[in-house]
């Protein structure tokens, strides 16, 4: 999440899909893994990602997955309270990769991959 949040094109992340196979194994209680998702992300992250992010329940293949759809912030750089700016607390995405953000990105510095 932090990732896409701090990357320029934002991107979308599915829940009850297996990152291994592509194959959809679906979600129990689509629900409370929506409200679980928001609290989470509302909690845990800084600056405040509430606004551009949605989650939604979608079928495929007859089984609930929750669908994330994450705009790029306008607040860069976003980061797991817990771990501060850090390169353990900011994330870039490159690729189909989630890469730590070197130091001079995390601090606030010019991103280098924008």
């Amino acid at each position: 999440m932090v990732a896409f949040l701090n990357y320029r094109e934002g991107g979308h992340i599915y829940i009850g899909v297996d990152d291994a196979t592509g194959k959809v194994v679906g979600v129990s209680d689509p629900d409370a893994v929506q409200l679980k998702i928001k609290d989470r992300i509302k909690n845990n992250i800084m600056s405040s990602a509430l606004g551009i992010f949605d989650v939604i329940a979608e079928q495929h293949d007859g089984k609930d997955v929750i669908k994330i759809t994450v705009a790029s912030g306008p607040e860069k750089p976003y980061y797991l309270r817990k771990l501060g700016m850090s390169e353990r607390g900011c994330f870039i995405r490159i690729g189909s990769a989630s890469e730590p953000m070197p130091g001079q990105s995390a601090l606030g510095g010019a991103p280098r991959y924008h």
